[in-house]
């Protein structure tokens, strides 16, 4: 590859790049104004990414516009680190998310979860007192279990609801439990149950009790996790083919420009 053919390249390869780095703070910013208080925390990672994609296709531009070694062997280096980085969090996303999945209930179009069923680290992380009460608060405040009512007006409609992890698992008890429900946010805890599980002695109708302190809620939070985390391995495993395609394409180029650069000095020293 020619020396202008490569810095043509890489130069609109890296503009195109800062266009996207800015696409991504902005989604950041429009993250941490319209989510609630749990999804908000997700907003320092993605403009945090945002900044470095940003940087690092600066680098990239400014040393094939200027033609400066340097500046093209920094942004090398630092697609090297990237990659390592991206490969090393796509290998520990998809291992920790390896196990863990719902439990049909019959009569039920929803699934339930237990945490036992998830990971050592998913159920270390949720079982940590300091880490639950955060996202206890976050789910407090959110409108997960709150807007149930609102969505479901009968009893009917709420048993036909296909409902999300979280709402499965925080909004209501077990179904082992046995409590009847008299609306989509409140059940009939005159009844005795028979399951020795703890949930059902932790399940309170109160808004800001329902079964926040519950396994099953911290499940449905790994359930959600989990899927989250697939969706952002899968991400970063096309990304990281990108960005190898990338750095082979600049470790053939980045010869002839280096010549390029050099050979009017070592000319001048003769």
């Amino acid at each position: 590859m020619s020396t202008g053919t490569s810095t043509f390249v890489i130069r609109w390869i890296n503009f195109f790049s800062m266009i996207l780095a800015i696409a991504v703070i902005c989604f950041g910013i429009w993250m941490s104004i319209h989510h609630d208080e749990c999804r908000k925390s997700l907003t320092i990672p993605v403009m945090g990414l945002g900044a470095l994609i940003l940087l690092v296709s600066l680098i990239g531009f400014l040393g094939a516009w200027k033609n400066v070694a340097v500046l093209l062997w920094v942004y090398l280096v630092m697609l090297c680190l990237i990659l390592i980085a991206i490969m090393v969090f796509t290998v520990l996303a998809f291992i920790i998310t390896n196990s863990g999945s719902g439990h049909a209930v019959a009569g039920l179009r929803y699934k339930e979860y237990h945490l036992q069923d998830y990971s050592s680290w998913f159920f270390k992380q949720l079982n940590n007192t300091k880490n639950w009460r955060h996202l206890k608060s976050c789910l407090v405040k959110s409108e997960d279990c709150n807007s149930l009512p609102k969505n479901y007006k009968t009893l009917k409609e709420y048993k036909l609801a296909q409902l999300s992890p979280i709402e499965a698992g925080c909004c209501r008890p077990p179904s082992e439990c046995g409590y009847p429900a008299v609306n989509a946010s409140y059940y009939d805890l005159t009844y005795h149950p028979v399951s020795t599980n703890k949930d059902c002695k932790l399940y309170k109708n109160s808004r800001s009790i329902k079964c926040y302190d519950c396994d099953s809620c911290k499940a449905g939070v790994a359930q959600y996790m989990k899927t989250e985390w697939r969706v952002v391995a899968i991400f970063n495993l096309i990304l990281f083919v990108v960005l190898e395609c990338l750095k082979k394409s600049l470790s053939e180029s980045k010869r002839p420009m280096i010549s390029h650069i050099v050979h009017p000095v070592g000319k001048i020293v003769h």
